[in-house]
């Protein structure tokens, strides 16, 4: 074979490789971009979904927090009227002691006009 053939074939063997070498590259970026573009649109998703589940449970923290600031008003207040009810009680049980004390004393001292 003449050196000028074998330089022809050698020529059209480069210009082959190139061409399936473009080819191949190019199926290998098209696939490269398809695969970065699902990835980052389930990337997306699942950062949507993560933000919807964060902020269900802080609407649950929340609401959780303000049901037991409520229980606990409830518990003071009605701890507050029982105490405000004791007072009045013992207020009473003290005035009637004093009176029971100062009519004892009027008896005593002949100082009761009620005994006529």
């Amino acid at each position: 074979m003449d050196s000028q053939k074998m330089s022809h074939q050698a020529g059209q063997a480069h210009g082959q490789a190139q061409e399936k070498l473009s080819h191949h590259t190019g199926q290998a970026q098209e696939s490269l971009s398809h695969h970065a573009g699902q990835a980052q649109e389930s990337l997306s998703h699942h950062a949507g979904q993560a933000q919807e589940s964060l902020s269900h449970h802080a609407g649950q923290a929340h609401g959780q927090a303000q049901e037991k600031t409520s229980n606990l008003m409830d518990m003071a207040s009605n701890a507050a009227h029982t105490a405000k009810e004791t007072a009045l009680e013992a207020g009473q049980h003290v005035k009637a002691t004093a009176q029971g004390a100062a009519e004892a004393v009027k008896n005593a001292t002949g100082m009761n006009q009620n005994q006529k």
